[in-house]
């Protein structure tokens, strides 16, 4: 039986999305008309969105468009290679180990749910853009390469709090509890009524990982 799980007294630093910063002042241009497309699929499909509305809410023109992007797949895929860049750069601080000394394994799973969450609910027009095109190489290498890295991150921060859970492989429960995290976030994501009607998806998810590993809701004092 693993051990009862305490809460830490240590406060755990907030979860944000990192946006690097822009490398030279030539890509502020590129850098409005990725916003501008950024936007757009906040609020519709990509194939309903016109290269003239995204040049206008860029402040640019179609013609200034036209001198960087071919077409708007193209843009789309510049607009996924900046996401991958942030979500590499938000992964790396989220997945810090030192971000977590002190905490328990209920605590990092718990809050790690939730960040992804909240980060699928605020890019969500992006996200489902991104997925519709995941048969093209540059899309689907990129996305890959992320994956690895964080499933390798996550893999370091269950194995350190081996003691608590109760699975006898942690390297393949992590594993495999990061892709799980992973499939239930997209087929919320793509599918609105995935998540039953007055189901915490947070709580629940939390609750599936964490049993997985062999870590229950009993054992977590005040976690939940």
């Amino acid at each position: 039986m693993a051990a009862p799980q305490q809460v830490s007294t240590v406060p755990i630093p907030e979860l944000v999305w990192v946006r690097p910063p822009l490398q030279a002042r030539s890509q502020l241009t590129l850098s409005r008309i990725l916003d501008a497309a950024e936007s757009i699929l906040a609020e519709k499909k990509w194939e309903d969105a016109s290269v003239a509305e995204i040049a206008r809410r860029a402040g640019s023109s179609v013609g200034a468009f036209y001198t960087r992007f071919p077409d708007k797949d193209t843009l789309l895929a510049a607009l996924h290679q900046r996401f991958i860049e942030e979500a590499w750069a938000t992964a790396q601080a989220a997945l810090d180990e030192t971000r977590w000394n002190g905490a328990s394994i209920c605590e990092v799973v718990r809050e790690l749910v939730a960040f992804q969450v909240r980060v699928n609910d605020q890019r969500r027009g992006q996200l489902r853009a991104f997925a519709s095109r995941m048969s093209d190489p540059r899309f689907n290498a990129r996305a890959e390469q992320l994956g690895k890295m964080m499933e390798e991150r996550f893999t370091k921060l269950v194995v350190a709090r081996r003691h608590e859970i109760l699975h006898p492989i942690p390297v393949v429960a992590a594993a495999f509890v990061g892709r799980m995290i992973s499939a239930m976030l997209l087929n919320r994501m793509l599918d609105p009524k995935f998540v039953p009607a007055g189901i915490s998806f947070v709580d629940e998810l939390t609750h599936a990982a964490l049993a997985y590993l062999g870590v229950f809701p009993e054992d977590a004092i005040d976690v939940f």
